[in-house]
């Protein structure tokens, strides 16, 4: 989310679906600064591994500065205002956190080369990652007790990971692609450590990996709809037929430069055209489908934001009472 106001942040999450038709979350403010970013919220969260700020990048630390403490300080803030604006609430909570293969190769090693460089040092870090989400899932459970949890592991740099697309920190070559093997069995760990709590990966990036995620355990895969190619499609109409739920992001996440949003069933559209293509009944799309953002919201204006959260619920409720 823009801004850095978590108790108007954690208003605008929970006051957008008001009716229900959404699904509140634990919003993240990297407009605060480094340990209020995607990376430094789940540094974090990690079990006895530690983070501080370089001119390149977090990298990894021996005990928790500056950096780690005011990480776990606004995630403190967050999770107090996200406890004020949940008061007896019941229903989907989504919480989020950088997947164990894009935190290894955003985090650096003591030398400044990525964690994805290491064999071992990745594990190490899943196995920080997912003791991590064990606590911090418990804690959020502890202060939403009506909530029932979905876990969401925030994954952009899969894809590139997969096909030995990440740079080495000279930029001159690129790591050597992880076996797919291991980078399933990797996320399956981490997604374990969630329990009986519902799960996604998200991934705003082209070629997401649908059978790999399905594999590893992922309830979920949130993608942006745009980045869909044909090739593509037939793994969504396996995933939907195997009961994986698609949060398909339709909504931009920035404001647009027309200065206003279409119309709420203009917005699903390619939704039921793809739901038409595929040959998957319509009655299963409110079943099978959460409308989402194309990725997050961090880069729009605050009153953006606040339209696009609600116009997701809107659009939603198109899909559903207009199927066709």
């Amino acid at each position: 989310m823009p801004g850095g106001d978590a108790r108007e942040a954690a208003k605008t999450v929970t006051g957008s679906f008001g009716d229900g038709a959404g699904m509140p979350y634990l919003a993240e403010l990297p407009a605060r600064g480094p340990g209020a970013d995607m990376t430094g919220r789940t540094i974090g969260l990690l079990a006895e591994l530690y983070g501080h700020v370089e001119p390149s990048g977090w990298r990894i630390s021996d005990r928790p500065g500056r950096d780690t403490r005011r990480a776990r300080s606004w995630l403190g803030e967050d999770l107090d205002a996200l406890e004020e604006f949940t008061q007896g609430y019941e229903g989907p909570l989504k919480v989020q956190a950088v997947g164990p293969w894009t935190l290894a190769a955003a985090l650096e090693r003591r030398g400044g080369e990525a964690f994805l460089g290491d064999p071992g040092a990745c594990r190490d870090l899943a196995d920080s990652l997912a003791e991590g989400l064990r606590g911090h899932l418990a804690e959020v459970r502890r202060r939403v007790p009506g909530a029932r949890l979905v876990l969401q592991l925030d994954e952009p740099s899969l894809t590139a990971v997969l096909r030995g697309r990440v740079r080495t920190a000279s930029g001159y070559r690129t790591h050597r692609a992880v076996d797919r093997q291991i980078v399933e069995a990797t996320l399956r760990e981490v997604l374990a450590a969630a329990g009986e709590t519902a799960t996604l990966v998200h991934t705003c990036a082209p070629e997401v990996p649908f059978a790999l995620l399905r594999r590893a355990g992922a309830g979920g895969i949130s993608l942006d709809l745009s980045l869909l190619t044909e090739r593509e499609e037939e793994a969504v109409g396996e995933a939907v037929e195997g009961g994986t739920r698609m949060f398909f992001g339709v909504v931009p996440g920035t404001d647009p430069a027309s200065g206003r949003l279409s119309d709420p069933g203009g917005s699903v559209m390619g939704v039921r055209t793809l739901w038409r293509r595929l040959g998957l009944n319509p009655g299963t799309l409110t079943e099978s489908v959460t409308v989402t953002p194309s990725c997050g919201l961090a880069g729009a204006s605050p009153a953006y934001a606040r339209a696009a959260l609600a116009h997701c619920a809107r659009a939603a409720r198109s899909l559903a009472d207009n199927p066709e």
